[in-house]
């Protein structure tokens, strides 16, 4: 038995387009109950929390069609700032990041 193995886990490879647009969709129809949901409490824009709460998921739709329009275009993947790679790991738990961390972290 060898004791070069790696200590880390390989890379994931990339998720496929379809995987991509399944997952893109699944977050799309996750933000639009949570939008019905928040519409349906009967609480106006007026208070404070409901606004906010409706701004950000409008944010996250926005987003999310961000990155329908990147898979189309093939720049699904490379960071919108420094054009490197997005990890895989990041794709995979947000599907509609645009970012790589570090962009991510300088641009707030």
């Amino acid at each position: 038995m060898s004791l070069d193995v790696p200590r880390t886990e390989p890379s994931r490879d990339r998720p496929t387009a379809q995987e991509t647009r399944r997952r893109l969709e699944h977050a799309r129809g996750t933000r639009l109950t949570q939008l019905r949901a928040l519409t349906d409490t009967g609480l106006t824009v007026e208070d404070h929390l409901t606004s906010a709460q409706k701004h950000s998921i409008e944010r996250v739709l926005k987003e999310i069609d961000a990155a329908f329009a990147r898979i189309e275009d093939g720049t699904y993947g490379t960071c919108l700032g420094c054009a490197k790679s997005v990890p895989a790991e990041r794709l995979e738990i947000l599907p509609y990041a645009g970012h790589c961390v570090a962009c991510r972290r300088r641009a707030t």
